[in-house]
């Protein structure tokens, strides 16, 4: 293995395309000067399609977690009853960030690997008729889940006076999202997955719903006011200093989606997830999440006979291969494989190899290449990305 070649196949961050890494490397300006203001401009039109909303997308200098923090204190008052959906650990975050501010919290828990379903939903409307905001994730990124954003949002709106807000960290961009046209209320996602930039800036939309809320509530905020990104932006601007680099690096991979264009960005991540799921079942090796179920930016697989944590040192350690691990209950009982943002169907291919390798040092009898050739069949039956 060469000393200085990692390959990043984890679920965030992901790697960086290189024309992305040279914007980001332009000679810093001034952020209140004319040349940011102008960069504002060309980046906020551009980021609607990718919310799939007519409102403005705003920019905080931030984790996603900064984000989810900012739904949640915008939200919500001390002492107002919320749902939170917990289907793996960034569900039970938003719990903690409420209970944090003296929220009254309900979880609605689903079995790990499992996405939750819309009755499920319904029936805890039902017992909990106070909730003013629903919370929940789009992909929960410590199973693999892509969760029935559309239907949930419907369940909302149809069952409660509640709104719904999402976590769109690890798939917004690798997806397809329509925040206006299935009711999102508030969206949230971060820079460093499917955005294929460093971590440090999250993105945030609500809807004409969520701004009334906003607007009426009295919970007191600096830095997360929302309402104060909102005014600064209608004059292409930030309220605090922004990540003025990544900024840069933003444009630029606006510039590559435009390229590629949205619904390939989407047919393409679709596409790694069939080639990655394909190659496992080729094994007879168990994935965590159903088909249905499943996320087209991370794959989570649970393996029964062999040691999920000593694959991932072998790859790590002869390839400089990274694939992440389970969280929680599910530490050392999955592995967890990205592919989003700045990654390819060769890219897959290429772990999928290495990965065979690795079960075959520690001792895991298979067919090297079953899972390769599994890949590639799928890549010559949906491949064509034109």
């Amino acid at each position: 293995m060469l000393a200085d070649q990692q390959l990043l196949r984890i679920p965030g961050p992901s790697p960086i395309p290189p024309s992305v890494t040279r914007a980001m490397s332009k000679p810093m300006i001034g952020h209140r000067a004319n040349e940011t203001k102008q960069l504002l401009q060309s980046i906020k039109p551009r980021l609607k399609p990718i919310f799939g909303t007519m409102q403005d997308v705003l920019l905080i200098a931030g984790s996603g977690t900064a984000g989810l923090e900012a739904a949640v204190v915008n939200t919500v008052m001390p002492g107002d009853e919320v749902l939170v959906i917990v289907t793996g650990a960034f569900g039970e975050r938003f719990s903690k960030i409420c209970l944090e501010y003296n929220i009254t919290v309900h979880e609605l828990e689903v079995e790990w690997g499992e996405a939750v379903k819309p009755e499920a939903l319904k029936q805890a409307l039902h017992e909990h008729p106070n909730v003013s905001v629903v919370f929940s994730t789009y992909c929960e990124t410590s199973t693999g889940v892509l969760n029935p954003i559309d239907q949930l949002a419907k369940a909302v709106h149809e069952y409660s006076n509640a709104l719904i807000v999402v976590d769109g960290v690890s798939c917004v961009a690798g997806v397809e999202t329509k925040m206006d046209e299935w009711g999102i209320d508030v969206l949230v996602t971060g820079s460093q997955k499917a955005f294929m930039l460093p971590g440090g800036l999250t993105l945030i939309a609500a809807s004409d719903r969520a701004w009334k809320v906003i607007e009426a509530n009295q919970q007191p905020s600096f830095y997360f006011d929302l309402k104060k990104y909102r005014s600064s932006s209608e004059e292409d601007s930030t309220p605090f200093t922004p990540a003025t680099s990544l900024l840069f690096g933003l444009e630029q991979v606006l510039n590559l989606f435009d390229e590629e264009g949205l619904e390939q960005v989407y047919a393409r991540h679709q596409l790694m997830m069939n080639m990655t799921r394909s190659a496992f079942r080729a094994h007879d090796i168990p994935l965590l999440t159903n088909d249905q179920s499943a996320s087209p930016t991370v794959t989570a697989v649970r393996p029964a006979d062999f040691a999920a944590e000593d694959l991932r040192k072998v790859i790590k350690n002869e390839f400089g291969l990274s694939i992440a691990g389970g969280q929680q209950h599910l530490k050392g009982e999955i592995f967890r494989i990205g592919h989003m943002g700045y990654c390819s169907p060769s890219e897959v291919l290429q772990t999928i190899g290495i990965i065979e390798l690795g079960m075959v040092k520690i001792g895991k009898g298979i067919d090297l290449g079953k899972g390769v050739k599994a890949a590639q069949e799928i890549y010559l039956q949906q491949g064509d990305l034109s």
